[in-house]
């Protein structure tokens, strides 16, 4: 199987180009393949299919081999790979995904991907659609226990789950203690992708995230978006802010008007390889 390793600001996937390619079993091949000192080491597997809604279809798996309906930095990843791959030659896609089609601008300076611009779609609050055991109509700063301790909760969807809580410090965090009570907690019947984030200014917010089935990752396209809209919902924050990761920045704009979230970023090539 041929493959090209890639990222999004540390958001690392290995990718597979499905229209020459066929991988029989994705679940078992993602653990596989994510394996960071048996496999090619990655938080999963991501397949670049043929679309018949859109012009390409991203299947996403995580490290765990679980389905995943979305990968915000995956999928710019899969706007420069089929690009700079000859798969198209146009410089706005769009992508299909579990969480819905995906439309996206590139960026493009002598033939390279320099930036992808992505329209993440709406967010969306209602518990059920998230989901999460709650009442009414939104989770805003709602109380949460976990490991002992209360938290203040913010969820969202950006067609996978998200929950956000802001904190005064997160350099320190116990993520590895916390995430997965958080992922496995009651309240979440489908798991949950948890983002523990500190406010820095009104334009800027600094977040670690624990993600569904593979961890604590570098970064993370759907949580960035989630913590943004949950830090203007809380009035932390305006509309437009600038998310570090630990792999580095993204840029997050929710039009309120059009009910849509915007995320700008870049993405890389690693190596491409074949399995033996």
């Amino acid at each position: 199987m041929k493959f090209t390793k890639m990222h999004g600001i540390g958001n690392d996937y290995v990718y597979v180009n499905c229209f020459k390619e066929t991988v029989e079993n994705p679940k078992e091949t993602a653990i596989k393949v994510s394996d960071r000192h048996f496999g090619i080491g990655s938080d999963g597997l991501i397949l670049i299919k043929p679309s018949q809604a859109a012009d390409f279809e991203m299947e996403m798996y995580n490290a765990d081999g679980s389905r995943g309906e979305m990968c915000g930095n995956g999928i710019r990843c899969v706007a420069k790979y089929v690009y700079e791959k000859g798969l198209t030659d146009k410089k706005e896609i769009s992508v299909e995904t579990l969480g819905g089609i995906k439309y996206l601008k590139l960026d493009v300076r002598d033939g390279i991907v320099e930036s992808v611009c992505v329209d993440m779609g709406q967010p969306e609050f209602l518990p059920a659609r998230i989901p999460v055991e709650a009442a009414g109509e939104k989770v805003v700063s709602e109380p949460i226990q976990a490991a002992g301790k209360e938290y203040w909760m913010t969820c969202v969807s950006m067609g996978n789950p998200h929950c956000v809580i802001f904190i005064d410090e997160i350099k320190d965090l116990d993520i590895e203690k916390i995430g997965p009570v958080f992922e496995n907690h009651p309240r979440f019947p489908l798991r949950i992708n948890t983002e523990f984030a500190r406010v820095i200014d009104r334009h800027t917010i600094q977040m670690r995230v624990w993600e569904r089935g593979s961890g604590e990752t570098l970064a993370c396209g759907t949580g960035a978006c989630a913590t943004a809209v949950a830090a203007a919902l809380n009035g932390l924050t305006e509309e437009e802010v600038t998310v570090r990761l630990l792999g580095g920045d993204l840029k997050i704009r929710w039009d309120r008007q059009e009910d849509k979230v915007y995320m700008t970023g870049p993405a890389a090539i690693v190596f491409d390889g074949e399995t033996v």
